[in-house]
């Protein structure tokens, strides 16, 4: 019972969640976006995010099969300086709500490429040869406890249960425009907890994932980033 006490607790801050994300989620049904338009337009996303949304580069998130209304809403918080990053607020500059509309539209259109199994990077610290053996039981016991934090959350440290938000499977919810976090690259989802931890990603400090995140040790966001990674 107290396993699930936060993922529960959660009922009333994702009503008020829901509410204040409304006039977004209405301005983007409003506007449909074009697939087709979408891809014409993409070209300058692939760089970083690949042609189909699946990036080949762990840092930067896969957009593919991700909810349009979280990516419109992401596109609007880079143009409207609400979300930092020095690379998507000039890129953003220009986009209208067609644009983002039309790209959202195609990149939820792609399937969503599964990630291979997690491995630890090579130690920083030494220059001793890595122990696969003991590298695959550490990953072993981060998977178990990422998997117990994204569905339990941590009672002792009030980090609430991933599960609530982003459902069973990492699938997200579209209404809310919360976020498909199933697949994405571990670099990526440790990098986005670190920088919500650290107040990097928005100027917000109320942010729910902002709050959330504070209260995550380094090794709790390596280990759901790892967990989430695997999720298809």
């Amino acid at each position: 019972m107290k396993k699930n006490w936060l993922a529960l607790s959660l009922t009333g801050t994702l009503a008020l969640v829901l509410s204040s994300t409304m006039p977004i989620v209405q301005a983007e049904e409003s506007l449909a976006g074009n697939s087709a338009a979408g891809k014409e337009k993409a070209g300058s996303c692939a760089g970083c995010h690949g042609e189909d949304g699946n990036s080949m580069m762990p840092t930067f998130p896969k957009l593919a099969q991700q909810h349009s209304s979280y990516l419109v809403r992401q596109l609007q918080a880079f143009k409207e300086g609400s979300r930092n990053d020095a690379t998507m607020a000039p890129m953003t500059l220009a986009l209208s709500d067609a644009d983002m509309a039309d790209l959202a539209a195609y990149f939820s259109s792609q399937a969503i490429t599964a990630n291979p199994e997690p491995s630890l990077p090579p130690s920083e610290d030494s220059d001793e040869p890595v122990d696969e053996n003991k590298a695959k039981e550490t990953m072993k016991g981060l998977l178990a406890s990422g998997s117990n934090l994204y569905r339990n959350g941590n009672l002792t440290s009030q980090v609430s249960a991933c599960i609530a938000c982003h459902g069973p499977s990492g699938e997200g919810n579209k209404p809310a425009a919360f976020p498909a976090l199933r697949s994405q690259h571990p670099d990526y989802l440790i990098k986005a907890l670190t920088d919500f931890k650290s107040g990097a990603r928005n100027k917000k400090p109320d942010n729910m994932m902002n709050m959330i995140a504070k209260k995550m040790s380094d090794e709790e966001i390596k280990a759901v980033g790892y967990y989430i990674s695997t999720m298809k």
